[in-house]
């Protein structure tokens, strides 16, 4: 039986024009992690293989998760079916005039306010969000790394992806409905943790969302959700 932990991105440049970027706090959280990796197991921490999306953030994660572990030569693949939905287009597809920047609490709300019918639109195939794969493609992009890890692995793999694709592999383990999957992406915190426990034949829930790495007073300010 071999043990996949999923990982969400540090945090990223929310509300700036370059948001594929990890935040100077989103670079800690993610070295962070390493060195609690590190810490735990010491020199016999290791990976198979490491899975990543394409985008900037999730590359920057898993380098800064290999520095702060001191991890070298571990494989790693990159996966596009892990990249995270387009937001904007997503929002666009119910909202198409242009929001303002995010820059305060109430923008803030009417982001992920918006952002949440989006979802329910797409998922339900009432919307196609401009520039994005079908919910139906975008779960076979997420569902076919899980397999490539369940047939190809059977030791210690990391999956670096977004909060998305992460809650939307959960959502498929258990069968949840749309709007519990929903639910899930917008609780998924930065640099969050889930386990899962595979074998040829399946993936089963093990932990999941845990910051054991900022379990600490010292990081009590270092735990973010965009």
């Amino acid at each position: 039986m071999g043990t996949l932990y999923l990982v969400r991105h540090g945090q990223a440049s929310f509300g700036t024009d370059h948001y594929d970027q990890l935040s100077e706090l989103g670079r800690r959280q993610s070295l962070r992690l390493g060195q609690y990796w590190r810490e735990r197991s010491g020199a016999e921490l290791a990976f198979d293989a490491v899975l990543t999306g394409t985008l900037a953030r999730q590359v920057q994660t898993w380098q800064g998760i290999a520095e702060g572990a001191q991890l070298t030569g571990v494989p790693c693949v990159e996966w596009p079916g892990l990249n995270e939905y387009d937001s904007h287009a997503v929002i666009s597809a119910i909202h198409p005039d242009p929001l303002p920047r995010p820059d305060t609490p109430e923008r803030y709300r009417l982001h992920f306010r918006l952002l949440r019918a989006g979802l329910a639109a797409w998922m339900r195939g009432q919307v196609q969000p401009a520039g994005m794969p079908s919910y139906a493609d975008f779960v076979h992009g997420v569902t076919s790394a899980l397999d490539h890890v369940r047939l190809n692995y059977d030791g210690n793999v990391l999956l670096v992806s977004s909060g998305g694709p992460i809650t939307t592999a959960i959502g498929q383990l258990l069968s949840a409905p749309a709007e519990t999957t929903i639910e899930l992406n917008m609780r998924y915190r930065n640099s969050a943790v889930t386990e899962l426990a595979f074998t040829p034949r399946r993936h089963a829930l093990v932990s999941y969302n845990g910051l054991p790495h900022l379990d600490d007073a010292r990081y009590r300010d270092w735990i973010t959700y965009a």
